[in-house]
């Protein structure tokens, strides 16, 4: 057993707080990624989107619920892919980020793309329960973004843009509540 440190806790006792400490971060985080906690999650507000309305943008509005999806999906991919791997090169901004078609091409494309989405999303939060500690180091490329930050970064997005996706399904009538 170490010896109690200046404050009563010994090294073991605060490695093992902090080790905790992270665990409880990476749980909240995981929970606010896949849940939005106070907020509708992503899953709830594209549950039964009738497919009719997928491709419509509202007066006064530039975007529709296919472009909105399709955002999240690219956004998502790319803070995931810029996590993963060093070499990656993200896409221009804004054009690479956004659709222009205001619908799918096919039938089935906006389900594929709320799926990937979701799997997208499980590939991000396995990264942050391997990283442990290593959640809050800058990656060694880019400008100081640590896996922490990104995650915040994809909740606040993900967050802002579902919220987006109801306005447009209640302006829409396409609203379950």
């Amino acid at each position: 057993m170490s010896a109690p440190g200046r404050f009563g806790i010994g090294f073991v006792a605060f490695v093992s707080m902090k080790k905790s400490t992270t665990d409880f971060i990476i749980k909240e985080l995981e929970e606010l990624i896949r849940k939005g906690n106070a907020h509708v999650s992503f899953e709830d507000a594209v549950e039964e989107v009738s497919p009719s309305v997928v491709g419509v943008a509202p007066e006064g509005l530039p975007y529709s619920l296919w472009q909105l999806v399709e955002h999240i999906r690219i956004t998502q991919w790319d803070i995931l892919e810029f996590s993963r791997n060093p070499k990656y090169q993200s896409p221009e901004w804004p054009e690479g980020y956004w659709p222009l078609v205001k619908a799918p091409a096919h039938e089935g494309d906006f389900a594929r793309a709320v799926e990937r989405i979701v799997a997208d999303r499980e590939e991000f939060i396995g990264l942050l329960q391997a990283a442990g500690e290593r959640i809050y180091e800058p990656f060694a490329h880019g400008h100081g973004q640590s896996l922490l930050r990104e995650a915040l970064l994809i909740a606040d997005h993900t967050s802002y843009h579902t919220g987006e996706i109801i306005v447009v399904r209640r302006l829409l009538k396409d609203w379950k509540s």
